[in-house]
């Protein structure tokens, strides 16, 4: 694999730098509570060997959320970043609101515990993880743009929100004097939908960045369920069930990355991540998870992989289907 620098992205609008490569630590809430049927419970020196190898590789921010656990994932991230010995300021952290059956003034009123729970560690980029609350879109961005003003969070963030949506939140915060940082979407090769629904469209006319969730769609892009089914027996059921719907559709695509890969002396799912972060310049980044510290350690190394013209355009052909 080609040895490159990384090069550090802009978060939006802000100043707030990123390497196109993060992590998402929703399974640090895996175990226990609705993440049980979705994830494993790891261990916490198991979170911090794999927040340490995602640091030795170069990424330099973390996602996370007060649904993940409420707040068990939070404080996973918090002591693993302090096992690494990492300081506030050379760590980028990301997390989010719970809007479900809440209204805006809410907002304010949880933050502490937000802060309580990241022990330490500061919200760069605080996060509407969904468009579902009693509250509208400007009243949230309102109280968002409080907690900036209030040396609380850095910078505003939206999640799963629509392209009118996010033109809604961006023209609220700009009332404030600020940029909506983010949108966090599902997107990968094999659900390509924000090219065709107007999120992608927004998000490079408005200077926005997507971050995409899901960015190896729940593993199926690695390509190992393919090569072997039965590992889907040790796969909890509700994430089973998501990658059986995509296996037959997905061969060709998985044939193509696997190819790929072998010329780069890369993994199926380095290649699918790195297509991801630079088919559309600078204005996608994404989150892959980790259970497993050799996870983050090669979507790290995924930032060093160049393809070919030829090869992006390959990917970009077979997975339209998906769009």
């Amino acid at each position: 694999m080609a040895k490159t620098k990384i090069t550090l992205r802009s978060l939006g609008r802000t100043d707030i730098k990123i390497t196109p490569i993060g992590l998402g630590v929703m399974q640090f809430a895996g175990g226990r509570g609705m993440f049980s049927p979705m994830f494993p419970f790891i261990p916490q020196t198991q979170k911090n060997e794999i927040i340490q190898a995602a640091l030795d590789g170069g990424i330099n921010w973390f996602d996370t959320a007060e649904l993940y656990g409420f707040g068990r994932s939070e404080e996973g991230l918090s002591k693993a970043l302090k096992a690494a010995e990492m300081e506030d300021d050379g760590v980028i952290v990301a997390t989010k609101w719970l809007p479900m059956l809440r209204t805006a003034r809410n907002i304010p009123r949880t933050i502490g515990k937000r802060l309580k729970h990241l022990n330490g560690y500061s919200i760069d980029l605080y996060q509407i993880h969904r468009p579902y609350s009693f509250s509208s879109v400007e009243d949230e961005m309102d109280a968002m743009a409080d907690l900036v003003e209030a040396g609380k969070i850095r910078s505003v963030g939206v999640s799963n929100f629509s392209a009118e949506q996010m033109r809604r939140a961006q023209d609220a915060l700009a009332k404030r004097g600020l940029p909506l940082a983010s949108n966090q979407v599902r997107y990968n090769l094999k659900d390509r939908r924000i090219e065709t629904n107007g999120i992608l469209e927004a998000a490079r006319e408005l200077g926005i960045s997507i971050i995409c969730w899901g960015p190896l769609a729940s593993g199926l892009l690695t390509g190992k369920f393919h090569k072997d089914p039965k590992l889907l027996r040790r796969v909890p059921f509700a994430r089973r069930m998501m990658l059986r719907r995509g296996l037959e559709q997905s061969r060709e695509l998985i044939a193509t990355l696997e190819e790929i890969a072998v010329n780069h002396q890369a993994t199926p799912a380095q290649v699918a991540l790195i297509w991801l972060v630079n088919f559309h310049g600078e204005t996608v980044v994404a989150i892959p998870g980790a259970s497993k510290a050799h996870h983050a350690r090669e979507s790290a190394e995924a930032m060093k992989l160049t393809l070919t013209e030829e090869e992006i355009n390959k990917l970009d052909e077979l997975s339209q289907k998906f769009m």
